[in-house]
């Protein structure tokens, strides 16, 4: 090897210019393969860089020199290479001097500039088109990072030489050169997406973070290609279209980013934060938006052309986003959109397009709220099996929102339309998302193992729940601006409309209760939330209110829909596969049934739904199957007794039947101390109501729509494998519809950015001890540790171990046994042995605190001990 490096020097410190470059090629091989080239690199520094040579050799030299590193004393001597060579006779030695410009250190950069001043200048008015384009190219790629931005923050001198240089690549946009005017263009790109994205330049490893005053410098630049850019619009179209094919495609962005900042009135904040005023940079008035919206209409004439005629598909997939880009201007038009959106779509079955599907979908989706609502209906059902396909989880995550949260407001929209007397619209519903066969046989399955179909659920489950939150007013075109601000201000929609899109997603959803899912809940989960939401807004409880009561059309229809769903899922009670999903389907249809409604003829029938759900509270209690311990049977027990208590409660009927249920459960092998003195208290309960019909208990009173078992709020926790993947999947769906809408900001952001004078922030609740207590009355307790999170659970019940009716029960919490796990902390025990807890409360004659608390208790600790856990 040493002989190879010294043949190398001994070529280089030939005459030959063939030799010269033969032996940097054979330089560039060796660093190829790894090995350190530093000693070659410095005999081209010498022999090459510091000495005339021929372009060739020069251009192999600094190749050499971006592969290794090079010394202070090195790089002085390549500096002063490049000061040389920029007085060399042949420009495109000269040109091969620019282009090293990019590789020099921060600390050498601005003086070799500043010192280079004129000769840089001059590279602009070179009449050798290699030279005009090294210099544009070399200088497109330097004046737009971070650590030059920050030399300019720093010395005002070149910060004028820059901004002159920035107009100069500007200019030459319309060079004559088809290669100089190509990376002209780019440069102004380049420039424009250090700005939008805000992407960090990375230098030896820093990051460099824009101050304020570097911001201003870099929107300054960046308004002034804007207003250049505007006003040779016409020019600029021109150049672009006699350049070749290829190089096309690189004129779009610059032409589509400025004249959408003009007619969007984004270059005016550009303009604030550059510290410039509001007119043009030369003093002219800004335009009007007549003529904003006819140079955007300049740009899509000159760009659509492209979308049928181009065979490339990166240039029809550039052009298309473009254009996608300029319909949300204000006053864009829907075939800008439909146009864009169709030529794109026609990229998905291109084979030498097929990496970049999930950049097609994403874009489709993102943008579907600009096309009119008979092209997205035709999209939906499409777009769902191309999303289907996608093999990245988060971009499926995020086209599935998009998908349902436009289809939830087409929805909405057609039906508002409707009840203006405007005529319906085909396809407008949400069933139309499911007709297609695999989707529909996909869903109705119960042994299909696909993940997609509790995204595609947990999606429009949650784009629901975020339908029916108030919309913070529009204050600028977002991406979702146009058709939600349009529902929010244009339609004047009633608050509950949003439970009819609801109310079909419900419906066509149905059969998710009878999925096997491996153990994952959360898609069959979200749907019961919304399920019991709805039961609650329109009060199933009561039974279908009638016009006498005040009840409009709508919402007789509605409930009656709603009754029917309930019936059905009850007979769906017996399709369910799982104890734990029939445990939480039992307690949220017998919350929400209305029991008075059942037909007493019945009673003996075992299709009744009565009977029908008293059977399968017998089958989760009863449960002798293997996996029952490693599950969830405590949660599952505790759940039909709960339903069992408060229908029971309700009913008659209902009581006697569950009476016999929980008398033969409460002397089993199955239950536990726990369990059996619940059953006690139940039974309790039930016989108190069904001899005081007229004084129910204040335990039964009106549902309040809450669920309380999706797996964040679940009051025990058991380590399965499928817990990972309910968090995963709520972590996807939450992070997409997050995205598309925007929520208010957090008491905590307000914190950050308001300080304590925030009004969003509560005073936290004032603090009680508790007593000592003497009555026979003692808390059970063990805690649960779930492994895939690391989260701690307490599991509490309040026992009565006497058959004695106590008025008023004093409860004391505190630090025993395993709960000694937080030794370590000693601030946090401090803590929890403070703690206090809303336990002592008189009662009407009969025992009924324990349950009463019994959630509240342990919600608190779990999430107390959840912080003391963190801490």
């Amino acid at each position: 090897m040493d002989i190879l490096f010294a043949q190398i020097q001994a070529d280089l410190r030939s005459n030959d210019a063939l030799r010269q470059s033969g032996a940097l090629l054979q330089a560039l091989q060796q660093s190829a393969a790894g090995r350190d080239i530093a000693v070659i690199a410095k005999s081209a520094v010498e022999e090459i860089v510091a000495a005339p040579a021929s372009a060739v050799c020069k251009k192999l030299a600094f190749d050499v020199i971006r592969s290794t590193r090079l010394t202070p004393d090195l790089w002085d001597t390549v500096c002063t290479g490049i000061r040389n060579d920029f007085h060399f006779p042949d420009p495109d030695v000269t040109a091969a001097a620019v282009s090293i410009l990019a590789a020099i250190p921060s600390y050498r950069l601005a003086k070799l500039i500043s010192d280079c001043n004129k000769e840089i200048s001059d590279c602009f008015d070179s009449p050798s088109d290699n030279l005009r384009f090294s210099i544009t190219e070399t200088l497109g790629c330097v004046l737009a990072r971070d650590d030059l931005v920050t030399l300019c923050e720093n010395n005002v001198n070149l910060l004028d030489r820059v901004s002159a240089w920035w107009a100069r690549i500007g200019a030459n946009m319309l060079d004559r050169s088809d290669t100089v005017s190509r990376v002209a263009f780019d440069s102004v790109g380049r420039l424009f997406q250090e700005f939008g994205t805000k992407r960090m330049s990375k230098l030896a490893g820093d990051k460099l973070v824009d101050s304020e005053n570097s911001l201003a410098i870099r929107s300054n630049w960046v308004s002034s290609m804007v207003d250049l850019v505007w006003k040779k619009r016409r020019a600029l179209m021109a150049r672009s279209l006699i350049l070749p094919v290829e190089n096309f495609r690189a004129t779009v962005f610059p032409i589509v980013y400025s004249v959408k900042a003009v007619a969007s009135g984004g270059v005016e904040v550009i303009r604030k934060l550059s510290k410039s005023s509001s007119v043009g940079s030369d003093g002219t008035e800004v335009d009007s938006d007549a003529q904003k919206l006819v140079g955007v209409s300049d740009v899509v004439t000159h760009l659509a052309p492209f979308l049928v005629s181009s065979l490339e598909p990166a240039l029809i997939y550039e052009v298309g986003i473009n254009m996608l880009y300029l319909a949300d201007v204000p006053g864009g038009k829907t075939e800008w959109a439909s146009q864009s959106t169709i030529a794109i779509l026609t990229l998905w079955d291109r084979q030498e397009f097929a990496s970049a599907r999930e950049s097609i979908v994403r874009a489709v989706v993102t943008n579907l709220h600009l096309l009119d609502l008979n092209m997205q209906v035709s999209l939906f059902k499409r777009l769902l099996l191309m999303v289907r396909n996608l093999r990245a989880e988060s971009d499926r995550m995020h086209a599935l929102a998009c998908i349902c949260r436009t289809a939830l407001c087409v929805d909405l929209f057609a039906k508002e339309s409707v009840r203006r007397g405007q005529k319906p619209l085909a396809g407008t519903d949400i069933a139309s998302l499911f007709e297609d066969a695999r989707v529909n046989d996909d869903l109705k399955s119960t042994t299909s193992k696909n993940i997609f179909r509790e995204e595609l659920v947990a999606s429009l489950v949650e784009s629901c729940f975020q339908l029916s939150l108030p919309l913070p007013e529009q204050r600028n075109s977002g991406m979702e601006g146009r058709v939600i601000g349009a529902l929010a201000y244009g339609t004047g929609y009633g608050a509950l409309n949003w439970t009819e899109p609801s109310l079909e997603v419900v419906e066509v959803c149905r059969p998710c209760v009878k999925w096997d899912c491996d153990g994952r809940t959360y898609a069959i989960d979200c749907y019961l939330k919304l399920l019991v939401r709805l039961c609650c807004i329109y009060d199933t409880r009561g039974g279908v209110k009638r016009v006498k009561d005040g009840a409009s059309q709508d919402q007789i229809l509605n409930e009656t829909r709603l009754q029917n769903l309930q019936r059905q899922l009850v007979k769906d009670l017996r399709e369910v596969n799982t104890p734990r999903i029939l445990a939480r389907l039992i307690w949220a249809i017998a919350e929400h049934i209305d029991i008075e409604g059942l037909d007493p003829l019945l009673a003996d029938d075992p299709d009744d739904p009565l009977n029908v759900i008293v059977s399968n509270i017998h089958k989760v209690l009863f449960n002798v199957d293997s996996t029952a311990d490693t599950t969830n049977r405590v949660q599952d027990v505790q759940a039909v007794l709960i339903s069992a208590q408060r229908l029971g409660s309700r009913h008659p009927r209902a009581g006697q039947l569950l009476t016999k249920e929980l008398e033969e459960f409460r002397t089993n092998a199955l239950a536990d101390s726990v369990s059996k003195h619940q059953c006690r208290l139940i039974l309790q309960r039930i016989k108190y109501a069904s001899g005081h019909p007229d004084s129910r208990w204040a335990g039964v009173t009106a549902a309040r729509g809450d669920y309380p078992f999706s797996h964040h709020k679940l009051t025990v926790q058991f380590y399965e494998a499928s817990a990972a993947q309910d968090r995963k999947l709520e972590g996807l769906v939450h992070k997409a519809i997050l995205e598309l809408w925007r929520p208010d900001p957090s008491e905590l952001a307000l914190l950050l950015t308001k300080g304590v004078d925030s009004t969003s922030l509560k005073v936290p609740p004032t603090a009680n001890t508790l007593t000592g207590s003497s009555d026979p009355c003692y808390v059970e307790g063990y805690h649960l540790a779930d492994s895939s999170d690391g989260r701690i659970t307490l599991h509490l019940k309040v026992l009565n171990l006497t058959e004695l009716e106590l008025n008023r029960v004093d409860v004391r919490v505190g630090l025993s046994g395993a709960l000694y796990y937080m030794d370590g902390s000693s601030q946090a025990v401090r803590q929890l042995r403070n703690l206090v807890s809303q336990v002592a409360s008189p009662l009407n004659g009969l025992f009924h605190s324990s349950l009463r608390w019994l959630f509240c208790i342990c919600i608190f600790f779990a999430i107390i001990s959840s912080f003391v856990l963190h801490v």
